[in-house]
């Protein structure tokens, strides 16, 4: 009874997440109606609640954006989001075998990160991560295609789900907590060769607790180097609330002397403002940061969990009526005159059919051939003469 009153009460915590919502704009809505370019910047005003701070300032609640570059991330995360739709159903269909993990409801923290940062800083995350891997250099034809184990895939169909990469995004990784101090490194790297760059080390709260974890704080810290480490709080660790895993679950502050900001994952404006006060941040020479984005997932870990037995159908239906990035979004459009509703109907629709003309693409490709399974395992030119089989005589020479 003790544990189950204590589980009830994990979840009642979850659902008094702070997330705003409503924004709120320096400029009349009529005025911007009349402004003579799409591009033109105006003052907005992010709510007073996006952020919390430890050791360091908050970042700042005013930002400028333009009617093209909002149209631009609504397009992105409604294609985001069909296309993680897409995956669901061929999944269902047995099309899509093996581990397959969706980010469906956490769109704005991919979008709004990759909107804020160049091609040239660094982004390394565990496999949630079909996003980030169209976003930066990759399609949805490719991502599609990898999944389905197509040719036409990211990683020629041999990678699948839990292993996607471009030459601008370093993972896609499948070991819980591992690309963390890979993140580090990059930081090193980074550091090391005076490169004006930002790591972001992504990792979940499930991954929070884990040893490496803070052991590429330490270095981090220790080293003073560019990294953000980026916990992407979703509420739950597998079907294990944050509450029943961690006696601090305000992730942002576990950095002992690293400094710490928490954003509402769910507003994209939000994340892009964190990202780019982050960026700044260590660029500049302050050393680590650590960036929490409280946001949440409308399905379960993986498509083998169907997300309802630790928390209930309630929650998750009150987390999209009240809180999705989506719909947050177009409601600022249109309430800041920017563009109709049915101007937001049509992007949803181009978004719909841009996916599913990419998704009969990846079908149409073939399988990868037999004699090409031992190649790509290594970057193109740094090959070895040869690779080991799963027996000691079977060979493979490149």
């Amino acid at each position: 009874m003790a544990s189950l009153a204590r589980l009830r009460t994990g979840i009642a915590r979850a659902r008094k997440i702070p997330f705003p919502r409503t924004l709120h704009t320096a400029a009349d809505s009529t005025v911007l109606q009349d402004d003579a370019s799409h591009s033109e910047p105006f003052a907005v005003k992010l709510h007073e609640e996006s952020f919390k701070s430890y050791r360091t300032d908050a970042p700042t609640l005013d930002m400028t954006v333009t009617k093209d570059s909002l149209l631009k991330i609504y397009k992105e995360m409604a294609v985001i989001r069909r296309m993680e739709q897409s995956a669901d159903a061929l999944y269902k269909q047995k099309l899509i075998r093996g581990f397959c993990h969706l980010a469906i409801g956490q769109e704005a923290v991919s979008v709004g990160m990759v909107n804020s940062l160049t091609p040239d800083d660094n982004i390394i995350s565990s496999y949630r991560t079909h996003p980030f891997a169209v976003l930066r250099g990759g399609s949805v034809v490719g991502l599609i295609g990898e999944l389905l184990g197509r040719q036409c895939g990211i990683s020629k169909g041999k990678g699948g789900s839990m292993h996607v990469f471009t030459e601008s995004f370093q993972g896609g990784h499948g070991i819980v907590g591992a690309q963390v101090p890979l993140g580090a490194g990059l930081a090193f790297a980074a550091k090391y060769m005076e490169k004006p760059v930002a790591t972001y080390a992504m990792y979940g709260d499930g991954a929070s607790n884990q040893g490496q974890v803070f052991e590429s704080y330490n270095m981090a810290k220790l080293w003073n180097l560019p990294c953000v480490f980026v916990c992407e709080n979703n509420k739950y660790g597998m079907g294990t609330a944050a509450e029943r895993s961690s006696s601090n679950t305000q992730y942002y502050t576990r950095g002992d002397l690293i400094p710490g900001i928490q954003c509402n994952g769910m507003d994209v404006l939000a994340v892009m403002k964190a990202v780019q006060h982050t960026k700044d941040w260590v660029v500049n020479g302050n050393g680590p940061i650590l960036l929490e984005f409280v946001t949440y997932r409308y399905g379960g870990h993986s498509m083998s969990d169907p997300g309802t037995t630790y928390r209930t159908r309630d929650e998750v239906q009150r987390m999209r009526s009240t809180h999705d990035p989506i719909r947050g979004l177009q409601r600022y459009i249109e309430e800041w005159g920017l563009a109709s509703e049915e101007d937001m109907k049509k992007l949803d629709k181009e978004a719909k059919a841009d996916v599913d003309a990419a998704v009969e693409e990846a079908k149409a490709s073939p399988f990868p051939e037999e004699d090409k399974m031992w190649t790509d395992i290594y970057v193109k030119g740094t090959e070895p003469p040869f690779m080991r089989g799963r027996e000691r005589e079977e060979i493979h020479v490149y």
